[in-house]
């Protein structure tokens, strides 16, 4: 497995980059928007196409680079489902995997630090974001931050992995780069408490100053789809009201872009053809599906994902592939069940 641990020396941000081999796909956790110029260039030199940008929360001391790494690489945003961005390609929930070509992560909710707190586990680590930290564990003075709700996410859910699983955190500010699961339990010093109380009266006594990027970085951090708009021309886009009336009408392909496991939890669009955005571009060739579709097709061609960001980054890459009059669904899915649009499910 190709594995690397990236630091941003402003923030003390750890920034983890895995891929299962040489020449194949990636996924970045907690990208720093000044360093993304620098995650390509590692993407180059290792010849891997980035599949998934990953933040752990919304983080108040620096700005993330999901937006710019999604604008360069037209890779899947990735959050939890409690953020409040936005804009997220997809959104995640308790107990779900993210799989990129064979590494498998599984995420956990972990509250406490902030309430859009997610850690990713994988085979013999976990990356905890602010979570769990080495020697410390994160502030729950902000952003909905809850001392109790941080308690239950260490002892409840962090702590009983295997005591060898590393542990990988978002920042650290003293220089230690991984630690497991077992030494944290024994050494960590806020984690020899007791009772939540206990560990409540630590949490709200730590009199810390504000982040120094706080006021702007989690405004900035909230709108991580603001330039989604840039790959979308005028008339490209429908909204959920008019896909449903020409919907209606016959003479439609809609195609789903998401994955599988969202389709299962979400529902459908009926009649929808199933195109994973992960391999959208294949299907692009000569003999491709797409490719049959735009040929033979005088109808609606409507692209939809879960939000709207895969639509329309798949909207941009038809276009310059020289298919025109394709259409995505503004808002994705989600806009599309708020509107009163019928879904189908399995079964």
């Amino acid at each position: 497995m190709i594995f690397q641990q990236l630091f941003d020396p402003v923030s003390s941000t750890y920034t983890y980059l895995l891929a299962r081999r040489h020449g194949g796909e990636a996924v970045i956790i907690d990208p720093v928007i000044e360093h993304v110029d620098t995650y390509v260039s590692l993407l180059e030199r290792l010849e891997l196409r980035l599949i998934k940008a990953i933040d752990t929360h919304i983080h108040a001391d620096h700005v993330t680079g999901l937006g710019r790494l999604r604008d360069i690489t037209k890779c899947v945003t990735v959050m939890g489902e409690k953020s409040g961005v936005d804009v997220v390609s997809m959104r995640v929930r308790e107990d779900e995997k993210i799989d990129v070509d064979g590494i498998e992560l599984r995420t956990l909710y972990t509250p406490g630090h902030t309430d859009d707190s997610y850690s990713f586990l994988g085979a013999d680590r976990v990356f905890t974001g602010d979570a769990l930290l080495i020697g410390g564990t994160g502030r729950t003075d902000f952003q909905n931050g809850d001392p109790y709700a941080s308690y239950d996410s260490l002892f409840n859910k962090l702590l009983r992995l295997p005591p060898e699983t590393f542990v990988f955190p978002a920042h650290d500010y003293k220089g230690n780069t991984v630690s497991t699961i077992g030494y944290e339990a024994s050494n960590n010093p806020r984690l020899q408490v007791t009772t939540p109380e206990e560990y409540a009266d630590i949490m709200n006594n730590l009199n810390l100053p504000d982040p120094k990027m706080m006021d702007v970085a989690v405004p900035a951090n909230m709108e991580v789809g603001k330039s989604i708009d840039k790959f979308v021309r005028p008339g490209e886009e429908m909204d959920a009201d008019a896909c449903r009336n020409v919907c209606g009408g016959g003479d439609v392909i809609l195609i789903d872009l998401r994955e599988g496991n969202e389709r299962s939890r979400d529902g459908w669009i009926a009649n929808s053809l199933h195109v994973p955005y992960g391999s959208f571009e294949s299907q692009l060739g000569p003999s491709g599906t797409l490719t049959r579709i735009a040929r033979d097709h005088a109808g609606h061609i409507i692209l939809y994902c879960a939000h709207g960001e895969r639509s329309a980054l798949a909207l941009d890459t038809m276009r310059n592939a020289g298919f025109d009059g394709v259409k995505h669904l503004k808002g994705g899915m989600a806009a599309w069940t708020a509107s009163g649009g019928e879904t189908e499910r399995a079964g």
